[in-house]
């Protein structure tokens, strides 16, 4: 890795973009991954103030919303160092972070992306130098946990436009525990509480990943959770949701479903235990020391 000094008082974010239209995913990987990295002194930013405010519920210090990414310059100074998470940026903007920034560390998805110059990077897909080959689980959902609820169902922690709701028949059919998301309108989370007779709160999301044999969900940060605690995780493909894990999740083995298919999932759920699942490796260590060494932490 290239050599660069250290800017004396340089400090340390994370950005993530969260919101109402987009969930909680990358917040769940920054979760992970700044739980990995505990003994830094590191502030999270992120697009949602309300997010920002119970971070500190997550094992997160320091945490500030910041509304729109073009705003992080306002907390963050020239010189300072950033891990940033988030398909907002333009080349031109994410130029401009390569520049401001003494150190920075992207996180990608994107099959077909290429590693800039004076950037290192995180990603499923791509391995080379300044790169790290990897996904972010947190170590706590590899624990063995006895499997206790049958199988749950997670839309996702936002659902703006009530798609749950619009396809409550999609999973009539085997009576799932529902998890309720961070971003529900409070009238639409007491109607679906009278929908299923079981579900978990929005803080009870470890648990149902813990407790859970089969857990249907629109979360690609969920599948990974689910794998890792030796759940079956079923991947369902929003369509306003990137379709960047498709390939991750096909070579683990990971069953997709489109549009909603209800013949699929029953199909799915009946012949569930001949699935042969892939295995992610427990990897917040390999994470945690390729940031501190990209960081000059």
């Amino acid at each position: 890795m290239r050599s660069k000094m250290n800017i004396p008082g340089a400090k340390t974010y994370y950005y993530v973009h969260t919101g109402h239209r987009i969930g909680l995913d990358r917040f769940r990987r920054a979760v992970a991954i700044l739980n990995a990295l505990a003994d830094e002194d590191i502030t999270l930013l992120t697009s949602d103030y309300r997010i920002a405010q119970v971070a500190r519920d997550f094992g997160i210090e320091k945490s500030v919303g910041i509304d729109v990414v073009r705003n992080i310059p306002q907390i963050a100074q020239n010189g300072d160092k950033l891990i940033f998470d988030s398909e907002e940026a333009n080349p031109i903007m994410l130029e401009d972070m390569r520049s401001y920034f003494s150190r920075f560390v992207r996180v990608s998805d994107k099959q077909d992306d290429v590693k800039a110059e004076n950037e290192f990077l995180i990603s499923p897909y791509l391995e080379g130098d300044e790169i790290c080959n990897t996904v972010a689980v947190a170590d706590k959902y590899f624990t063995c946990n006895e499997k206790t609820v049958d199988i749950s169902y997670f839309f996702g922690d936002d659902d703006y436009e009530k798609d749950l709701e619009k396809h409550l028949d999609f999973v009539e059919d085997f009576d799932p525990h529902l998890l309720l998301g961070f971003y529900y309108f409070l009238d639409y989370e007491e109607m679906l509480k009278t929908k299923f007779v079981n579900y978990f709160e929005f803080e009870e999301y470890d648990a149902m990943i813990m407790q859970s044999k089969i857990l249907v969900t629109a979360s690609p940060q969920a599948v990974l959770d689910s794998l890792a605690s030796g759940g079956k995780p079923i991947y369902i493909q929003r369509e306003d949701y990137t379709r960047d894990f498709n390939t991750l999740f096909e070579n683990l083995n990971i069953p997709i479903i489109y549009h909603y298919d209800k013949n699929h999932i029953n199909v799915m759920i009946e012949a569930i235990n001949e699935q042969k699942y892939g295995k992610i490796a427990k990897n917040s260590n390999k994470i945690a020391n390729f940031i501190k060494e990209s960081l000059n932490l």
